[in-house]
């Protein structure tokens, strides 16, 4: 992925104790650039309205439950958790 280093970190099954996979960890850079985007960003989403940030809020809301089953085989599959932890 963008801004990923050298350094891997292990990703264990949770019910083997194995090494599933290895995932890599950011930068500093990497973190650096996402807080300063963030806080770049932060100006207009604080004068965004209320009733507009939570039609965004709850856009984003509909799109986990749509999502919910991919999103909790990445977890099983990124974190080591066993299904019904992702759940």
């Amino acid at each position: 992925y963008i801004g990923a280093g050298d350094r891997m970190q292990d990703v264990f099954d949770p019910a083997t104790g194995s090494v599933r996979t290895q995932v890599a960890l950011a930068t500093k850079a990497t973190v650096e650039t996402a807080i300063a985007a963030a806080e770049a960003a932060f100006p207009a989403w604080r004068d965004t309205p209320p009733a507009k940030r939570a039609q965004i809020m709850f856009r984003y809301k509909q799109l986990l439950e749509e999502h919910s089953e991919e999103i909790d085989f990445l977890l099983t599959q990124e974190h080591g958790k066993v299904l019904n932890d992702a759940q």
